[in-house]
């Protein structure tokens, strides 16, 4: 206790020792490192090698992402586990990654660690995501799709009346899309129908 006591007395007076200018440098070039280390660790955990490294997610989210259209397809353009997962600011990045220690939890005590498992978990998982995707307008699904409003007249017909009865409503993407890089749930929306073309 008296060795706290010794660092917050010291912290409180001024130095006799050192320079106000070396205290600033010191100061600045520590933040310099913490704030390199912050950012380095945020890259690090948001890239596709890291979000694949658990199993759970190897064997079932990844294996499925690898299935659909946002992996593979004529553009050549391939979704990453970040661009849907991991908002682009950067506050919600921090949101994000604090939020994602339940899922190291998770993890660590299997939650998830079995096909029946995480099969049994997969409703849960969708809505929050779904939940989180209506709430944001679904920003991920913007931040790649920026013009599908302004190119709607190159849509097939069923979605241009689909995409403006939408925009009239004030829909969001994911209230249609849902299913689009994983496996739906067993529910009612695994019976979902493609609108037919409309004449």
């Amino acid at each position: 206790m008296a060795v706290v006591r010794k660092f917050l007395s010291f912290l409180s007076q001024p130095s006799v020792r050192y320079s106000a200018g070396a205290l600033l440098l010191f100061g600045a070039a520590g933040m310099i490192i913490l704030w390199g280390a912050f950012s380095f660790s945020m890259s690090a955990t948001s890239t596709e090698k890291f979000c694949v490294s658990c199993h759970e997610m190897e064997d079932h989210a990844w294996a499925e992402f690898k299935e659909t259209t946002h992996y593979q397809n004529s553009s050549g353009v391939t979704a990453e586990c970040a661009d849907c997962h991991i908002p682009h600011d950067t506050f919600g990045k921090i949101m994000r990654k604090i939020e994602a220690s339940r899922e190291v939890y998770g993890t660590i005590i299997g939650k998830i660690n079995t096909p029946e498992k995480y099969e049994a978990h997969r409703l849960e998982m969708a809505e929050r995501e779904w939940k989180k995707m209506k709430a944001n307008d679904s920003a991920p699904c913007r931040h790649c799709h920026s013009n599908f409003e302004q190119a709607i007249e190159h849509q097939y017909e069923w979605a241009q009346i689909n995409h403006r009865k939408m925009l009239a409503e004030g829909g969001t993407c994911i209230d249609c899309h849902k299913g689009i890089a994983h496996k739906l749930p067993n529910t009612k929306l695994m019976k979902k129908k493609i609108p037919p073309y409309l004449d």
